[in-house]
């Protein structure tokens, strides 16, 4: 991503033509028809950092056969944007720059990429999550992600702070995935050594601590469960208790939703 933000930076005012990747944009398949839709199931999963969420939303679909989308890895690129090119949250002209560079190459490859899980982009993405023009320029990707039903899938899985309460207000279900910040900071703390990085368990506790509150209080958007969310405590929970009691209350709730349709 350095690369490109150095390339981007020489002309300000043109589109960068090419990146390393060489990828164009990522565009969600078209719609195929009626009888596709009338299938589309749409899953909200929303929570704070650390709680599992995304590891459960992966998890459930490839056993649902669901479309997945992080879209914090959409707010992460904006971030690594920032972060590469020394960017101020603060200043109009780089949030312009770091949505325009990192949503020209939205592609999969680049969701995928290490270096948006450091911790700098992390915090970074926070910050600019919080920006409305920021929130503006992803709302729409997602949205037409969630709406268009993807080739071979059965449905649709987003994972995110405001899926359930703004992206997709009408999804067929809502989870609201949450753990203590005590939990939830000695997870991140074990991924962090397992890494080999340095960094201490009360720095880490502090991070998300002040994240939390970040996310929690902002004017727009603001991390929270959905009036109608069912929400999932993995406090007390492994990864496959969690798994398996969140995949019974979907299907149950799909099951329940197909009755009513039917």
């Amino acid at each position: 991503m350095m690369a490109v933000v150095k390339s981007a930076l020489k002309s300000r005012e043109k589109d960068a033509e090419t990146m390393a990747s060489g990828s164009a944009a990522r565009q969600p398949a078209k719609k195929t028809g009626a009888s596709d839709a009338s299938h589309h199931v749409v899953i909200a999963i929303d929570g704070p950092a650390g709680s599992g969420k995304g590891t459960l939303g992966r998890r459930l679909a490839d056993e649902l056969g669901f479309a997945f989308l992080d879209t914090g890895a959409l707010y992460r690129a904006v971030a690594m944007v920032m972060v590469d090119m020394n960017g101020n949250p603060d200043y109009a002209s780089d949030i312009d720059f770091a949505i325009k560079t990192a949503t020209k190459y939205l592609t999969p490859e680049l969701l995928q990429r290490p270096e948006l899980r450091r911790e700098d982009v992390a915090a970074m993405a926070s910050k600019v999550a919080a920006v409305p023009a920021v929130r503006d320029a992803l709302l729409d990707f997602q949205r037409e992600f969630a709406a268009t039903p993807q080739d071979g899938f059965g449905g649709v899985i987003l994972d995110g702070r405001d899926i359930g309460t703004v992206v997709c207000p009408d999804a067929d279900i809502k989870l609201f995935v949450t753990a203590d910040a005590e939990i939830r900071a000695k997870r991140r703390y074990a991924e962090v050594r397992a890494a080999g990085k340095n960094k201490s368990y009360d720095d880490i506790l502090a991070d998300m601590k002040e994240r939390d509150t970040r996310d929690s209080t902002r004017a727009i958007a603001p991390t929270k469960p959905a009036e109608d969310a069912i929400v999932v405590d993995t406090s007390n929970w492994g990864i496959e208790e969690t798994f398996q009691n969140t995949l019974a209350q979907i299907r149950n709730a799909m099951a329940t939703r197909a009755a009513k349709t039917a």
